[in-house]
């Protein structure tokens, strides 16, 4: 598995980026991205295991209720599964709590991104639930990886995220607006 340090792996995928609710049609709900199509922004990606399934819609809409958050602290926020972009596109348009998502779900049907980072279950053959705080220059920040049946805490993504940048020691528990270590 790809860790703190490491380059985000070249990608070119199909992503569902837009409301997918008033998409007219699937040509306007598709886009390609790669890793370079947020240029000078710090990205937090993150993967599911799979489109229609009972913990990752919670996961997805506790990450989609922090985008205005992570926009002024200069974050991308891109979901991916190892789902097809028709899959996601009818997942957004028929549950509930994802309709209105307005950020990029890649999909990565040929586990091309999945495979690369290293976060294939070896059992199932999906990706586990993993998240990946990337800089700028795409250089892996932090990673984090849950087992498929425990979800994660966005919140704590974004404490982390907020820890990164200050570009500062952050003792443990930190939160922004608190002290870092000077010494």
């Amino acid at each position: 598995m790809l860790t703190v340090g490491d380059r985000l792996p070249a990608f070119d995928l199909l992503a569902v980026d837009q409301d997918s609710e008033h998409a007219p049609s699937p040509e306007t709900a598709f886009k390609r991205l790669n890793q370079d199509s947020f240029p000078g922004k710090w990205k937090v990606l993150f993967f599911w295991p799979k489109d229609f399934t009972f913990v990752c819609p919670t996961e997805i809409k506790a990450y989609g209720e922090l985008l205005e958050q992570l926009s002024d602290r200069n974050t991308q926020l891109i979901g991916a599964s190892t789902d097809s972009e028709f899959a996601h596109l009818a997942w957004r348009r028929n549950h509930q709590e994802l309709k209105g998502q307005s950020f990029p779900w890649l999909a990565d049907i040929k586990h091309e991104l999945a495979g690369a980072l290293g976060i294939i279950d070896r059992q199932e053959g999906v990706a586990l639930r993993a998240t990946f705080i990337i800089d700028t220059r795409n250089v892996i920040r932090h990673v984090s990886v849950n087992d498929l049946s425990v979800g994660r805490n966005p919140q704590e993504t974004l404490r982390l995220l907020d820890a990164l940048l200050t570009e500062e020691l952050c003792p443990c528990n930190w939160h922004k607006g608190e002290a870092t270590i000077h010494f």
